[in-house]
């Protein structure tokens, strides 16, 4: 004993090596961690929702590792751009399958969403997108999840507004051919009701934006329709460009902008252009819901900014994949307990989910830009 004291060190030395041998034999280890993927565009023209999303994931992962995490498990939340690009969506995607993600959060855009959902089927991952809400994924048997409304009720929404209210019946529109599969889809729904209602479409342009166009031409051409009202279906920045131009036209046209647009961003880009522009709105600014007012007070004062819709519909996402987690049992797949399950607490309210994986949240509202925020009009 005394030879020990003299060598303490070395007695240490043994001990640790022991134990680590032992270890090894017995498979003895720490708890590994559960991964989770997000994919979003955290860069380029579409990064305000994934900067957002992926904002509120990480909040979302850090309460639920305070209090124990899964069964005693820490959770990762592993990020990758996918670019607003499909190759790179489907690349990334990849890496998360064989990173070992149990499940994934994302895309944010209906483009990604659909490019990346035959690889999630293949690998039988489930994800739950926050905003991704084109009707090309409805009604299957997928393992896609979403936790907003489709493309349906929010274009409905607008061209109700227009015949209703705005008294419109000639409208010019443009989108983005860049997230074709929301924008095409969001346009013939409008369209669908506005022309049923006696409304018409004058004219129609479409740009792409990893090829620049020229937005003042694009203006020219809308205006030159002598619309009631011009109707921008893209993402926040090019919304806000597009606004700019007009305006250099023509200062009094209305102008309407589909539930994509509705960031901070828009405000921050868009200025005096976007003032007074019309815009429907996928969540409730002005909820009074005590769980959106902490979470939203813990956001703004982490983040310095709102979280939008992209951070509530996110953290409502990673909810329902982190309750999904718990409830697991051995030898059930996430897919068929997340539909056992169906049910689901948001920030606002709570949501439910159809056999197919999609839900109606019945948040849409019509807002107006007032003085460089978002006000609601109806």
């Amino acid at each position: 004993m005394r030879g020990c004291e003299r060598s303490r060190p070395f007695c240490l030395l043994c001990g640790i090596a022991i134990a680590l041998a032992v270890c090894t034999l017995q498979g003895c280890k720490p708890r590994d961690s559960i991964r989770i993927g997000f994919v979003a565009g955290t860069s380029g023209r579409v990064a305000d929702l994934g900067i957002s999303g992926r904002d509120a994931a990480q909040l979302a992962i850090e309460q639920c590792n305070r209090d124990g995490g899964i069964g005693g498990h820490p959770v990762q939340l592993i990020v990758k751009d996918d670019q607003q690009n499909p190759d790179s969506a489907r690349q990334v995607v990849k890496e998360l399958i064989d990173e070992g993600a149990v499940a994934m959060i994302g895309p944010m855009t209906s483009d990604m969403a659909v490019a990346v959902t035959p690889l999630l089927n293949e690998a039988r991952l489930v994800t739950v997108s926050p905003t991704a809400t084109t009707q090309s994924l409805s009604g299957k048997d997928d393992y896609f999840f979403r936790v907003t409304s489709t493309t349906l009720a929010y274009a409905r929404k607008s061209a109700r507004y227009q015949i209703d209210r705005a008294g419109a019946r000639r409208i010019a529109a443009v989108y983005d051919r860049g997230n074709r599969s929301f924008c095409e889809n969001w346009l013939a729904n409008f369209k669908k009701v506005f022309t049923d209602s006696g409304g018409e479409i004058v004219v129609t342009a479409n740009f792409k934006s990893d090829e620049p166009p020229t937005f003042l031409e694009i203006a020219g051409k809308l205006l030159a329709s002598q619309p009631d009202c011009v109707i921008i279906i893209a993402n926040s920045m090019d919304s806000a460009l597009l606004c700019h131009q007009i305006r250099k036209i023509d200062t009094e046209t209305p102008i309407m902008l589909a539930d994509w647009v509705a960031t901070e961003r828009l405000l921050e880009l868009g200025g005096k252009a976007v003032e007074g522009i019309t815009v429907v709105q996928t969540f409730d600014r002005n909820s009074q819901a005590p769980r959106y007012q902490t979470f939203r007070k813990t956001y703004i004062e982490r983040y310095q900014r709102e979280p939008g819709f992209p951070g509530v519909h996110t953290y409502d996402a990673v909810q329902v994949v982190l309750a999904t987690l718990h409830a697991q049992k051995s030898g059930e797949s996430f897919k068929e307990t997340l539909l056992s399950i169906r049910t689901f607490e948001g920030l606002q309210s709570s949501f439910r989910l159809d056999e197919f994986g999609d839900t109606n949240r019945g948040y849409e509202t019509i807002g107006i830009v007032r003085n460089n925020r978002f006000a609601v009009l109806e």
